[in-house]
């Protein structure tokens, strides 16, 4: 079976080749420390609006929509984990309560649509902009 080609190390300024992850070996935890800085600027579940309130209405939504919609379409029966909002909120309080804006999705189905949508996790393209907005 053919391997999977050599890039080089995601690091800045490293040339060293690996197959298979992003970091050389002497580069490996920087992975670990862009999440933590990432999360750091980032501010709380909480001021982004995912607090108390959110988290009832969450509970709720998830025991009348116990189903992944993405996984229901294509005929798999798998328990919805998360609250998605279907066209991102960025803020807009409104939006961010239209439960027909809402749809049930597994963690893994979540997972790939936020990527899709911020163009990949954590890199701050089209990260929430309204922060410290209190919902």
């Amino acid at each position: 079976m053919p391997q999977r080609p050599s890039k080089p190390c995601s690091a800045p300024g490293c040339h060293a080749l690996v197959r298979g992850q992003r970091y050389c070996e002497k580069h490996v935890g920087m992975a670990d420390q862009h999440k933590r800085q990432h999360d750091r600027r980032r501010d709380s579940s909480a001021k982004r609006g995912y607090g108390y309130k959110w988290q009832k209405a969450r509970e709720r939504f998830l025991q009348s929509h116990p189903l992944c919609v993405k996984c229901h379409a294509k005929g798999v029966v798998k328990a919805a984990t998360d609250v998605d909002h279907i066209v991102p909120h960025r803020g807009d309080r409104k939006l961010f309560w239209d439960e027909s804006n809402w749809q049930a999705l597994c963690h893994s189905h979540h997972s790939e649509k936020t990527a899709s949508e911020d163009s990949g996790f954590g890199n701050g393209t089209r990260a929430y902009r309204g922060a410290g907005q209190s919902f």
